[in-house]
């Protein structure tokens, strides 16, 4: 059985979200030549929803946490 909801899970989630947040963001910043033609709307939007994705996706199992 999945172990969701639990500490272990949110705290793996977490982190796993939070890195996924950051890579979009590196990548989204990185498509512009120059940093102040960065659209930062455009960095935020694809990062926040990047983060929601990974949240999502850790409800079919995260390896870090556990099954018993």
């Amino acid at each position: 059985m999945k172990k969701v909801f639990t500490k272990q899970w949110f705290k793996a989630a977490g982190i796993r979200a939070l890195k996924t947040v950051c890579q979009t963001a590196v990548a989204t910043i990185g498509t512009s030549a120059i940093l102040s033609t960065v659209d930062w709307r455009i960095v935020v939007s694809a990062s926040v929803l990047s983060g929601v994705v990974s949240i999502l996706t850790s409800f079919a199992g995260l390896p870090e946490v556990k099954e018993e």
